[in-house]
């Protein structure tokens, strides 16, 4: 039997009972959070659906996070809050929104080293420098009362960076899904429309909650 998780209106899952432990004793997953599963025809809560399991599971920080004192495996998420990345975006007219993606890129290299995200996003970016490049000149031209053609070269550049944006954006979900999910579990799920629209952004919304998720989780590891 699996388990579906619902925290403040976000869905997390399918889990087994015994990923629900194991979350529950690294702190991933809270005791207070709703579970169902297809088989119940009400939403209860974590520490209802484990019972006793719940009392016997010890809060830790996730040993992927810390082998040792100031030994950090995986290190944290970019964590500027997405409302801040918005609004740097709006005022350099989109130019931070370039950077913070790419400090976002860089982040999924360092803990998913397998992942083709990085390679996708340096496409896109030379296409897109091209593609400004080529529309600077044709307004330059038109500035000048020539208008300029489309040439059949210009139209495929412009057309590439359309693709390699959007397959930039789904090879980046694709990796945080899988590390999010596997090496270090938080039950991460990213809507595919979301991430189309919203790129950068909508990954930068999950990084701050899921810091926060690691915080609470050490702060109750200290207070211990």
């Amino acid at each position: 039997m699996t388990y579906q998780i619902s925290r403040n209106g976000q869905m997390y899952g399918p889990y087994t009972f015994e990923d629900l432990q194991r979350y529950v004793a690294s702190g991933n997953v809270l005791p207070t959070d709703l579970a169902k599963s297809d088989e119940m025809p009400d939403w209860l809560s974590v520490s209802q659906i484990l019972g006793t399991a719940v009392a016997s599971s010890v809060y830790t920080v996730p040993t992927a996070y810390s082998t040792s004192l100031g030994d950090v495996l995986y290190p944290d998420p970019p964590n500027l809050h997405w409302g801040l990345v918005l609004l740097f975006s709006i005022l350099t007219c989109g130019l931070f929104s370039v950077i913070w993606d790419f400090v976002q890129v860089m982040w999924v290299k360092r803990v998913e080293p397998q992942s083709k995200a990085l390679l996708y996003f340096i496409i896109f970016i030379v296409l897109w420098l091209l593609n400004l490049s080529s529309t600077i000149t044709r307004m330059s031209l038109m500035m000048h009362g020539t208008v300029p053609r489309n040439s059949v070269l210009s139209i495929l550049i412009s057309l590439s960076v359309i693709v390699f944006l959007i397959v930039y954006r789904f090879t980046m979900r694709d990796s945080l899904e899988q590390h999010f999910n596997g090496p270090d579990p938080v039950g991460l799920r990213l809507s595919g429309v979301m991430t189309f629209f919203f790129g950068g952004l909508y990954f930068q919304y999950h990084f701050n909650r899921i810091n926060e998720i690691k915080a609470a989780a050490h702060y109750r590891n200290v207070a211990r």
